[in-house]
């Protein structure tokens, strides 16, 4: 088990910023072999092999956390506590994101549609499900500033409606599997790393048409500006789903380890509702910086 090795629970809370490097690491070696050995299956099977070894990972994170509920006196530390494993949990996530957003940047066109087939798909139905709804504008002043509010509003409580469904699936999954919020993860971060590629490949395509590649200040721009761009909404998205995972999988250890009726089950479930509060307020967060904040910057 040498990738899985790497680092171990305990480790990765006292030095999150590693995870973020492991996270790269892991993605990229599952994407190459899955372009070695399952070329027409590659973008389902990377993910496959990324959640495969993190699993160890996670769900000895989660087994930790669920420890902590048990022996902390109070829910103020154990908050506490538990936001040293969101800090873990959100590094590995950016380090697979842009592992595949660099790859869908450098790899050659035929490859990337390949291994990043099934993400490009659903990259075109959001924005096809999202662009469906918005109203169409009109020629008058005041109904168009009428109609762009009633837009953004809809357009809001879209995103919201879509993370949340997201969000609960976090909690399911990790309730049935203990781990299971880290496949709808990783899935999200293959989509989003392939979003921020497509963005950085579209603007290296202008400016290589306009001023050639000469200019490589101009490359790091994009690039930088492509990560910057879904961070902004994207990172608290992440912190969202990972809190109400983390709740899913304390609960699902709980269930194995514990009597339901004992004292020790009743602070469990009581944190885990904290954290799936603090999750749904995050995620509102989140999307009212991906409708309001971030078409204004970029």
């Amino acid at each position: 088990m040498v990738l899985e090795g790497l680092i171990n629970p305990l480790k990765a809370e006292k030095k999150p910023w590693k995870l973020f490097f492991i996270g790269f690491i892991y993605a990229s070696i599952a994407l190459l072999l899955a372009l070695w050995i399952f070329e027409t299956h590659a973008s389902l099977v990377m993910v496959f092999l990324t959640v495969l070894v993190c699993v160890p990972l996670v769900y000895g994170m989660f087994k930790l956390e669920e420890k902590k509920d048990i022996e902390l006196p109070t829910e103020y530390k154990i908050l506490k506590e538990h936001a040293k494993a969101l800090s873990f949990l959100v590094f590995l996530f950016l380090g697979i994101c842009v592992a595949y957003s660099v790859w869908y940047t450098f790899l050659p066109s035929e490859i990337t549609n390949s291994a990043f087939s099934v993400q490009q798909q659903t990259i075109t139905n959001i924005n096809q499900q999202i662009t469906g709804n918005i109203l169409n504008q009109t020629t008058s002043y005041s109904t168009q500033i009428s109609t762009e509010a009633i837009s953004r509003s809809s357009l809001f409580l879209k995103i919201f409606l879509n993370n949340m469904k997201v969000l609960s699936f976090c909690i399911l999954f990790s309730f049935i599997y203990g781990f299971g919020a880290i496949f709808i993860l990783t899935w999200n971060a293959s989509v989003i790393g392939a979003a921020i590629g497509n963005f950085i490949r579209s603007n290296l395509s202008y400016i290589a048409d306009s001023v050639g590649f000469a200019k490589v200040a101009g490359y790091f721009q994009i690039f930088s500006l492509g990560l910057l761009r879904y961070s902004i909404h994207g990172i608290p998205e992440i912190i969202a789903y990972f809190t109400a995972g983390l709740a899913g999988g304390i609960i699902s250890i709980a269930i194995v380890n514990h009597d339901f009726r004992t004292r020790n089950f009743q602070k469990v479930i009581t944190d885990s509702a904290d954290l799936i509060l603090i999750s749904v307020g995050v995620l509102l967060i989140a999307a009212i910086l991906e409708v309001f904040v971030t078409p204004v910057l970029f």
